[in-house]
């Protein structure tokens, strides 16, 4: 199982990190800290590149707004040295739904398991 999961690391990158990317992190990298989520945040020893090692599928609305400005350099210091003052109307981060079973669904939306009454529809007719 061993070998199959190294084949499958060196030709997939939306689960988890190739090994291509596990050697360079392994030879440059840094560790800088680490998210909610298990994510793992890496910069090069001068800071010029900056990285995230996501943990499970590589979808980058799993990072939330902090560690996204340190890794666009909008923020200087990782959110683990300086983190970002939280609103009280502030709600916590969640990745993009769309596309999964559970993405908002309006009432009267297809699919909802138990659609509202649609008598409130009117169908557009052409003239």
């Amino acid at each position: 199982m061993g070998i199959l999961n190294s084949l499958l690391r060196s030709v997939t990158w939306w689960n988890g990190q190739t090994l291509n990317t596990q050697f360079y992190t392994w030879r440059y990298g840094q560790k800088v800290g680490e998210d909610e989520q298990g994510n793992i945040f890496y910069q090069t020893k001068d800071g010029k590149r900056r990285w995230v090692i996501f943990n499970g599928e590589a979808e980058a609305s799993r990072v939330n707004a902090d560690w996204h400005g340190w890794l666009h350099h909008t923020f200087k210091d990782a959110p683990t040295e300086s983190p970002l003052p939280q609103q009280s109307w502030q709600k916590p981060h969640r990745e993009n739904l769309t596309g999964t079973a559970l993405a908002y669904a309006p009432s009267g939306s297809i699919r909802r398991t138990n659609p509202a009454d649609r008598s409130d529809y009117e169908a557009w007719t052409p003239e």
